[in-house]
């Protein structure tokens, strides 16, 4: 962790002055994966529905992100900010069983007629927003006991909200947000293995009494993937034949066949880095890889000169959010993780997640305003309790 720190933190001469507020670093990286999303959708699509629609959610998405790159977040730092946007998530996220719309078995969509809101992607920011409140002034004494209940609490209540949806891959953010921000705040190594073995309890609980059939063939889908290749494991399957068919240099854009003969299901959504990959192969997925690692270390070193614990914190949960929805997609893509329907940041076709995508980007944005410009030392001093 501490090489890892020194290599994020070479100097302070990029972050001396307050020129502006938008790291066009971090933006120019972004473009070409909402670009590879839009070519992919409109190679298999003759109307070009999903990239007309994607078009609009960008275009909000964008909307929102240099909107929220002006404003000052000093307000967050206030307990009662965060905890009502908490609160004002998990409300949403009950009324989801009242007035909820059911899509595919899932009841995890407000349908508002021309388009349809998500809320566990908003509060999937607001968890990490609360964590890093939370943390903020208790990272030091962090190995405590009670500071991870009462963490947990507050993961707990948002995952069990979309557990029962049921969500099972927004579950499994929401616990990775928790676990990753306990991880980054400094927890003890004894109170990690009881955390671990807490998660297998309750997995343990979840596989009997929780888990819908489906759920439970995808799990085991992950175990043995050739056994129901025509059933449960038929998007999984279809997923790594298209990966692997793109090869080293791809197929060419509009001439993946198992898009474009609808052998892959949902390739604008769940498996578009599948269409992706079978399209422009294994050089393309480097690059797309390469620029999404850049986002990555734009969002650690933003966050690394926050002007306090809180704006560091929350920079910290945000990176872990974005690697946890990257992996996972990527590694259902590639058959070694169950699927699990989430989407693929900055490249999956829905204007729910681009917009709380890009308002968290908003939002670490505007923190810049107000960085601070210190050697890195006194960073690695005060958020590592050195």
């Amino acid at each position: 962790m501490m090489r890892f720190i020194e290599k994020l933190l070479p100097g302070n001469k990029e972050f001396s002055g307050a020129s502006s507020s938008i790291d066009w670093t971090l933006f120019l990286a972004i473009l070409p994966i909402l670009g590879a999303g839009l070519i992919t959708m409109n190679s298999f699509t003759g109307d070009s529905y999903f990239f007309s629609r994607q078009l609009i959610w960008i275009s909000i998405a964008l909307l929102v992100f240099f909107l929220f790159s002006f404003v000052d977040f000093h307000f967050l730092r206030r307990t009662s900010v965060v905890v009502a946007i908490y609160a004002v998530s998990c409300g949403m996220l009950f009324l989801l069983f009242l007035a909820g719309h059911i899509v595919k078995g899932a009841q995890s969509w407000f349908h508002l007629g021309f388009f349809a809101i998500e809320p566990s992607d908003p509060a999937q920011i607001a968890l990490i927003l609360i964590l890093a409140k939370y943390f903020t002034r208790r990272h030091v004494e962090i190995a405590h006991i009670r500071h991870i209940i009462v963490s947990g609490f507050y993961a707990f209540v948002v995952f069990l909200l979309i557990l029962f949806q049921p969500d099972f891959g927004a579950a499994i953010i929401i616990f990775i947000l928790w676990l990753g921000m306990v991880l980054v705040s400094g927890i003890s190594r004894k109170h990690l293995i009881v955390v671990f073995l807490i998660g297998l309890t309750a997995f343990g609980g979840l596989w009997f009494y929780g888990f819908k059939q489906y759920q439970k063939d995808r799990i085991m889908n992950f175990i043995h993937p050739l056994t129901h290749i025509s059933g449960s494991g038929y998007n999984a399957y279809q997923s790594t034949i298209a990966v692997g068919s793109g090869q080293i240099i791809g197929k060419g854009v509009g001439y993946g066949t198992q898009s474009r003969l609808k052998f892959l299901p949902e390739f604008q959504t769940d498996f578009v880095f599948a269409a992706f990959a079978e399209e422009w192969g294994f050089i393309g997925v480097i690059l797309f890889f390469l620029l999404f690692g850049i986002v990555i270390w734009r969002i650690l070193k933003n966050a690394m000169y926050g002007m306090s614990n809180f704006e560091i914190l929350y920079g910290a949960g945000l990176a872990i959010y974005f690697v946890a929805h990257f992996a996972i997609n990527v590694g259902m893509n590639i058959g070694v993780l169950p699927v699990t329907g989430l989407a693929v940041p900055f490249m999956s076709y829905g204007g729910s997640h681009l917009i709380t995508e890009f308002a968290g980007l908003g939002i670490l944005m505007g923190m810049r305003r107000y960085r601070r410009a210190t050697h890195k030392d006194v960073i690695k001093n005060e958020f590592l309790g050195m």
